[in-house]
């Protein structure tokens, strides 16, 4: 008798413990321990749950018990006010069983995005260094950056969640986490001495079709969109399928803004382009629901695009083109700023090994744009117009306060052209804010280029270090 008591009361015990497992809510992983939210908001929280059940949320630094029940499928959503930067923290979440988050800070969120030079790690890719690295990565413990990658997922339906984990920066995450993304919050938590929380959501070689919802890209491409189940024939360039893989999960999750590496695959295709980009931000921002956030993006690097091209050749194959819709873009785009890289491209790889200075130019447009920090230069001196004098074209550039230099190296990438529309390599000396273009063959000059090739070192400068952009004043 003794026997069955003790055998009924264990089955007791452990038909209690499998209810308990089965009711404690379910988290996405963004929602785990050491991850980070954004301040001063009222950011979404959400999982899963039995049908129908109550679920709670009780976060540490204010004690609020918020409220919400989950639908016929088990899922949930709610908002919580988040404060001033800060933590760590605690979130206690209940649907009969609680699940506690521990160690979790508010502060600065930024989703990291693009393709292969966003996806570059710090460690380098192989062969392929990340100039500094080794020291950065060696130097990176600190408590108060945290990163999370989403891994690659190409998928013809929508996904709601993804396998990862939220790292506290030190060596061993920061090494296989973004470099780009990397250098750019390091500066932000520097500058702004508050926790800095990266999501990596990027995957190499992909076009931006890829990460465009089916219902939007449908517009916009030459081959079908997957339906649900169908085939994906190439992983990083079919439509829509990186939205529904990669950023899907991500979608509503409380940040401050977006960086943005990508170009290199559509460089073939620049006026699409300047159509496609921009609504690709601007949908972003409407499944967002948070208004126009800030969207930094790197224009692509300088490479020999020649390895690339089609059997025909064709003018717009020459990445320029694209260098120039990304330029034109920050005029589609609110709230938008562009990072030029003209002197840290390389000819013979597409992943400039200099990291840290495209990382740190995005931050710079953050700090000033996003966080009001002054008196510092964060935009590329960029063309204005051009004016003849004889056989001279004088071009002159905005957002040069303090003048044009080359930091003590020759002037080259210019050339000159006539009513022929034939350009020659010209001679170009610099004013303060000006640059005297002229060329022994062009007598009468209509149109002015600097840098627009597929490969070529940028040397024009504004006295503070920031490149200028490619550009021609034709339209050619």
């Amino acid at each position: 008798m003794k026997f069955l008591m003790k055998r009924s009361l264990l089955a007791m015990v452990l038909f209690v413990a499998v209810l308990q497992a089965q009711a404690i809510v379910k988290m996405p992983a963004l929602f785990a321990d050491h991850g980070i939210l954004q301040r001063q908001t009222n950011v979404a929280i959400w999982g899963w749950a039995d049908a129908k059940a109550k679920v709670t949320v009780i976060p540490s630094w204010n004690g609020t018990t918020y409220e919400t029940k989950a639908d016929h499928d088990g899922k949930w959503k709610l908002t919580v006010e988040t404060p001033e930067a800060g933590g760590p923290y605690e979130i206690r979440i209940s649907d009969g069983a609680e699940l506690i988050l521990k160690n979790i800070l508010i502060g600065e969120v930024w989703l990291c995005s693009g393709q292969s030079n966003m996806e570059m790690p710090m460690k380098g890719f192989p062969g392929q260094p990340v100039v500094g690295s080794n020291i950065d990565i060696l130097k990176s413990d600190n408590h108060n950056i945290r990163v999370i990658t989403v891994p690659r997922n190409s998928q013809t339906t929508p996904q709601d969640n993804f396998t990862a984990k939220w790292k506290v920066a030190d060596p061993a995450a920061i090494r296989n986490f973004s470099a780009t993304g990397y250098y750019f919050g390091r500066m932000l938590n520097e500058m702004l001495g508050i926790p800095v929380g990266l999501i990596e959501v990027a995957y190499g070689g992909s076009c931006v079709q890829a990460w465009m919802s089916p219902k939007t890209a449908v517009s916009f491409v030459d081959k079908q969109v997957p339906a649900p189940g169908d085939s994906i024939p190439v992983a990083n360039r079919t439509p829509s399928v990186l939205f529904n893989g990669m950023l899907n999960p991500v979608i509503g999750y409380g940040i401050a803004g977006c960086i943005w590496y990508q170009g290199e695959t559509n460089y073939i295709e620049p006026d699409r382009y300047l159509d496609l980009f921009p609504t690709m931000v601007a949908e972003w921002r409407k499944l967002w629901g948070i208004g126009d956030f800030p969207f930094y993006y790197a224009q692509i690097a300088p490479f020999d695009y020649s390895v690339f091209t089609p059997t025909e050749f064709h003018e717009k194959f020459n990445s320029a083109y694209l260098r120039e819709a990304q330029l034109k873009a920050q005029d589609k785009i609110p709230n938008s700023g562009m990072a030029v890289l003209m002197d840290v491209g390389e000819e013979t790889s597409i992943h400039p090994m200099h990291k840290q200075e495209g990382g740190e130019r995005l931050a710079l447009w953050a700090l000033a744009k996003t966080y009001g920090i002054r008196d510092f230069s964060y935009k590329s001196p960029a063309y204005d117009a051009i004016e003849v004098k004889g056989s001279q074209a004088i071009v002159s550039f905005k957002d040069a306060s303090n003048g044009l230099t080359t930091f003590g190296n020759e002037l080259t990438g210019f050339e000159i052209a006539g009513e022929n529309k034939v350009f020659y390599p010209a001679d170009a000396f610099l004013r303060a804010k000006s640059v005297v273009v002229s060329s022994p063959r062009v007598e009468k000059p209509v149109a002015v280029r600097y840098a627009f090739k597929n490969f070529i070192v940028g040397t024009l400068c504004g006295t503070d270090g920031l490149p200028v952009s490619s550009f021609r004043s034709d339209n050619w």
